[in-house]
């Protein structure tokens, strides 16, 4: 994607021979089943951010994450195909980082200087490998934790950071790899974009975890990735205001069924402003959003935490722009049992951080969901820090995990 010829080394694939893609163009990696190896961004001969992926792997599904452990030059985003769900990177790490540099104390630009390199305008172009430098990670963590991997994560005995853990999530299924690299934004322009890398399978082997509803008109794609079918409500807002709303807790339309391991689309009218969650019970994890925002017609959402967490959750543009937000791992698994507030079905979820008729704010939920999933990704304790999904077609996907 960007406008000059990028080098990448190639581990484990393409006899290991590093590759020249030209401005603009796409560059097709035969990856065959079972197979790992890395894609490495080269700057100045020096490596840099690196797209890391396993194909096939543990229980069919593909491994992928992306990495800085050894560097960064510009900025690169790994995929499945079709799926920016499971889209790993930070599409504008760079910026980012030069954005922290310049807001930097000067006892830490000291601190930094052997390890991040500038130019003459005192702007960075690289920074060397982080697992080097234990100041660079505590830096790049200011901006990017949760996003790649910094740290070297799990490994030798050692846990590692969770964030970093997080980026080895399975990805779904079995399908082509998407890698972009820019040295702007990185964001694929169109998730039918050519895959940088393919899955080498036979031909009858077709894996897909999960079935793909098509976009039919403003309203919600729902994808159930459970195993289970399950039942989603969604709640139109009572009134809307200028930043706050009258959340409607008791009147669902529509409520919609979905099979395990499936999706649906859900028609819905543009002045629609409310949210979808699991079941009709609380606590709940919601997906808020609105069909048609008046400033622009485009449908915005985002993921919520504030009354309660029953499960992940992730939204994203089905306009092709790749906008997505959220998460897709388990943060109730080993939750302490301060942050469980059982739903009268008695299902386990984390409680309410910002109070309700049931209960006061949840301290420990507080805490658990910063560390697990970090206001970036979803709404914990309101306030400002989750970017906005917007979709121009007036239409969402919404996972469920």
């Amino acid at each position: 994607m960007s406008n000059h010829t990028q080098e990448f080394e190639v581990h484990g694939w393409n006899n290991n021979q590093n590759i020249h893609v030209g401005a603009g163009k796409t560059w097709n990696i035969n990856a065959p089943d079972g197979s790992s190896g890395a894609i490495i961004a080269l700057h100045d001969g020096h490596e840099g951010e690196q797209a890391e992926i396993t194909k096939k792997g543990f229980m069919g599904n593909d491994f992928i994450d992306m990495s800085n452990i050894v560097g960064a030059g510009g900025n690169m985003l790994v995929q499945q195909v079709n799926k920016p769900w499971t889209r790993k990177g930070d599409p504008l790490f760079m910026q980012h980082l030069n954005d922290a540099w310049h807001k930097a104390s000067d006892d830490t630009k000291r601190s930094l200087d052997r390890c991040v390199h500038r130019d003459g305008n005192g702007n960075v172009t690289r920074i060397d490998a982080i697992k080097d430098y234990p100041q660079l990670e505590a830096f790049v963590r200011t901006f990017a934790d949760g996003k790649t991997y910094i740290g070297v994560g799990a490994w030798n005995g050692s846990p590692g950071n969770d964030n970093d853990n997080h980026q080895s999530s399975a990805a779904e299924g079995n399908t082509d790899i998407l890698v972009t690299y820019n040295d702007g934004d990185a964001t694929p322009q169109s998730p039918e974009a050519s895959p940088v890398m393919q899955s080498f399978q036979a031909p009858h082997i077709v894996q897909r975890n999960i079935s793909s509803a098509k976009v039919q008109g403003p309203g919600i794609i729902l994808r159930n990735h459970t195993s289970d079918k399950q039942q989603y409500a969604f709640y139109n807002n009572y009134w809307n205001g200028n930043g706050t709303a009258g959340a409607n807790f008791d009147h669902p339309d529509p409520i919609v069924t979905v099979n395990a391991n499936d999706s649906y689309f859900v028609a819905l009218d543009e002045s629609f402003k409310g949210r979808v969650q699991r079941g009709t019970q609380l606590p709940a994890t919601w997906a808020e959003f609105q069909i048609s925002a008046s400033n622009d017609g485009a449908a915005h959402g985002d993921i919520s935490l504030q009354q309660g967490c029953d499960g992940a959750a992730a939204i994203s543009a089905t306009d092709g722009s790749g906008q997505t937000n959220g998460f897709q791992w388990d943060i109730l698994k080993d939750a302490p049992e301060a942050a469980i507030q059982k739903k009268p079905d008695g299902t386990r979820a984390l409680a309410t951080t910002v109070g309700n008729w049931m209960s006061g704010p949840n301290q420990a939920a507080i805490d658990w969901e910063q560390k697990k999933v970090g206001q970036q990704r979803a709404y914990i304790v309101g306030g400002t820090g989750v970017p906005d999904v917007a979709s121009k077609n007036k239409c969402l996907a919404v996972d469920f995990f």
